[in-house]
């Protein structure tokens, strides 16, 4: 398996300490050891998987978000979309959302 690079840009990474609080508080888990692993099972998928699903190019409205995106299916109900820019095995994460969010509409 070829080995790649992952980086976050830095509002990502606060993005996604801010979001294990967050779902906690909204009640989306009962407790934050919960939320915790949620998110490292999200952020395991970008860190080693991300080159292993085909990616999509994003369309030319929405590239100020990223190139390329990936979603990886948490569960049932949620998917995140993870934008980035690739090349050969480096990824830069640029933004992430779920489908609960407008913008995954104009894909």
């Amino acid at each position: 398996m070829e080995k790649i690079t992952v980086q976050y840009l830095p509002e990502i990474a606060e993005y996604l300490n801010e979001l294990t609080v967050l779902l906690f508080q909204k009640n989306y888990f009962s407790t934050l050891e919960s939320s915790v692993s949620y998110i490292e099972k999200l952020i395991d998928f970008i860190d080693h998987k991300i080159n292993l699903y085909p990616k999509r190019y994003t369309p030319e409205h929405l590239l100020e978000l990223g190139s390329n995106y990936v979603f990886y299916r948490a569960n049932p109900s949620t998917s995140w979309y993870v934008f980035f820019e690739n090349f050969e095995n480096q990824y830069l994460i640029t933004y992430i959302t779920n489908n609960h969010s407008e913008i995954i509409n104009l894909l």
